[in-house]
């Protein structure tokens, strides 16, 4: 059987080392699948209910495997529907591939149906991205995008009119002298830590060695630099400040950290930015500067593999291009080991005072549901390398206290895009990546409904991932930004009847449970966890618990007290789950 496009870039994924893709099928790629099909064996098609599934599962397999993700979809409409997961790859840093269909090369121009030009359509999203007109092009830019996706941590893009997927690859459309073929070179499947130049090293010495405050502040970039991480700052007496991706990094029991930072981090972290004279940021470009130090308050050493992320949000005094494990290993005997540790230790105790109080949140008499003691539940009863995936609202606050990262725990969201909807579908990819790990899903009413579908992709796949749904029967997060605006909530609950996911999960198949009494919620969520298959808990919470920051500001405290002046619905259910709050911190 002569080898067709759609075969040979099965075959040339193959030889990436890519096993996986996910994707939902359409008359603009049959070709491509076509191709699938054939080396079906070994290149499993991952079927979903929504191309945005698609595209954030493979995000969350990249996110999840530091390899390459991909997702494939029809020309036109599937296409567009890629979009949100993709820009959530690219603005998270992770490898992904997408592979869309385009219509026949003779109808091109003339408003064929379902005839979007994707290569416009993705020329912001993606680094490379070409439309493949010639069967000889392949496999050589498939290797060119892949190269572009892993080398830059990023989205690539291939599209391809149906005539070509069908095409064998031998064939010459055209006819023309070609000036050589695209060089097939050998797959690099996983790329060379970048070491650090000495006199970058020697002056970040320099700036640390000179500060008597050093704080740490460390991303997602530092993933796998755990040790490294700990031993600088041991020598620098340095706290270390996480932001929320790069919340797996260090454990959250350990002594040197304070917990994340900004509207979603901690007190103790946010007041040491305010106190420290000198910054150490290594794998992020944290994006959110009013949390960071004042301008011309601190000095700040930089570390980054990419050099583009330098001194984006504060100027930056020594900046240090390379891998981040490497680097620190680099840099820890230029320290001088600190002896003074008052500043740490202020902020080891100001952590204690705070983690007491996020405890006595997780209040297990209270009813409605406090979503801290939902989230508390799960911390408890889940394993110690279990994986947490979380949408962005209200649920990412919770998992952002209240899930321990301890042991070979790991936490995924969509960090920068903040988009809601990826949780169900990372929990989905890294269960097919991790198979004998325990994959959760704290997901909100709002994001669950959106992609609900792929709960039925996880069963049918028999993948046991376990889905805790937060439900407020509302958009929680969005209602909180109303009221901090200054505004009273407007459109952000929905009306009765409340959801029943669980019924949907028995529905598919699978374990679900109702939950409204919190006496029933430890008992439920252990059943979820011991169950052999997928596995669903939608528990309802107070619809009314604030998702306060970690220091409340007096414009944020101003606006709040406007909103209630100006006629805050349900402002005595608000106003009793505040002080209900207070009072738990407060309690001995």
């Amino acid at each position: 059987m002569q080898e067709i496009v759609g075969e040979c870039l099965a075959r040339r994924l193959l030889e990436w080392g890519v096993d996986t893709i996910f994707g939902l099928p359409g008359d603009g790629i049959n070709g491509l699948m076509e191709g699938f099909r054939r080396h079906q064996e070994r290149l499993r098609f991952v079927l979903v209910h929504h191309e945005e599934a698609a595209a954030f599962m493979a995000t969350g397999y990249a996110k999840a495997t530091g390899r390459l993700g991909v997702c494939a979809a029809t020309s036109g409409p599937g296409a567009i529907h890629l979009l949100n997961g993709l820009y959530d790859a690219k603005l998270d840093h992770v490898p992904v591939l997408a592979i869309t269909g385009m219509q026949e090369t003779s109808v091109l121009g003339s408003n064929y149906q379902q005839e979007v030009h994707t290569t416009h359509l993705y020329q912001d999203v993606a680094a490379y991205n070409l439309m493949v007109t010639n069967p000889q092009q392949m496999p050589g830019v498939l290797d060119i995008a892949i190269r572009n996706a892993l080398t830059k941590r990023t989205v690539a893009h291939l599209t391809f009119p149906n005539d070509l997927q069908v095409a064998a690859v031998t064939q010459d459309p055209y006819r023309h002298v070609s000036p050589g073929e695209p060089p097939k070179s050998s797959p690099v499947v996983s790329l060379p830590a970048v070491p650090a130049a000495q006199p970058d090293l020697q002056r970040a010495a320099e700036v640390l060695n000179a500060g008597s405050k050093v704080a740490m502040l460390v991303g997602i970039g530092a993933r796998g630099a755990r040790a490294e991480v700990l031993a600088v700052a041991e020598a620098l007496g340095s706290p270390i400040v996480k932001t929320l991706p790069g919340k797996m990094v260090v454990p959250d029991d350990h002594p040197l950290t304070t917990g994340g930072l900004g509207l979603l981090g901690t007190r103790p972290s946010e007041e040491l930015m305010e106190e420290c004279d000198t910054l150490l940021m290594v794998g992020t470009s944290y994006p959110y500067a009013k949390y960071l130090p004042s301008p011309g308050q601190a000095r700040v050493v930089q570390i980054d593999v990419d050099p583009s992320l330098m001194g984006m949000r504060l100027p930056v005094d020594a900046a240090v291009t390379a891998d981040a494990r490497l680097a620190l290993q680099q840099l820890l005997p230029l320290l001088q080991t600190r002896t003074d540790r008052s500043f740490l230790g202020k902020y080891q105790r100001e952590r204690d005072t705070w983690l007491a109080d996020m405890a006595r949140l997780r209040d297990p008499e209270r009813h409605p549901i406090a979503p801290q003691y939902l989230m508390g539940c799960v911390d408890e009863a889940a394993a110690d390398d279990a994986i947490l995936t979380c949408d962005s609202g209200t649920i990412a606050t919770w998992s952002a206290r209240h899930w321990t990262i301890r042991g070979g725990r790991e936490y995924y969201l969509s960090g920068n895009l903040a988009t809601m909807a990826p949780g169900l579908p990372y929990a989905i990819a890294i269960q097919h990546a991790h198979p004998g790990r325990q994959v959760i899903a704290f997901v909100g009413d709002g994001g669950f409904a959106m992609l609900m579908a792929e709960f039925l992709t996880a069963v049918r796949h028999e993948l046991p991932i376990k889905v805790i749904i937060n439900n407020n029967n509302s958009y929680g997060q969005i209602l909180w930004e109303q009221i901090i605006l200054g505004y009273p909530e407007y459109a952000v609950r929905h009306r009765q009847p409340e959801a029943d996911f669980g019924a949907w999960a028995r529905a598919c198949g699978a374990f679900g449970a109702k939950v409204t009494d919190p006496k029933a919620l430890p008992d439920a969520i252990r059943q979820a966890l011991a169950h052999p298959g997928p596995a669903l808990v939608d528990c309802d919470v107070n619809p009314n618990e604030p998702p306060m920051p970690g220091k409340v500001h007096y414009e944020q405290a101003k606006h709040f007290t406007e909103a209630f002046l100006r006629g805050q619905p349900k402002k005595m259910a608000t106003l009793a789950s505040v002080a209900r709050d207070k009072i738990n911190e407060l309690r001995p």
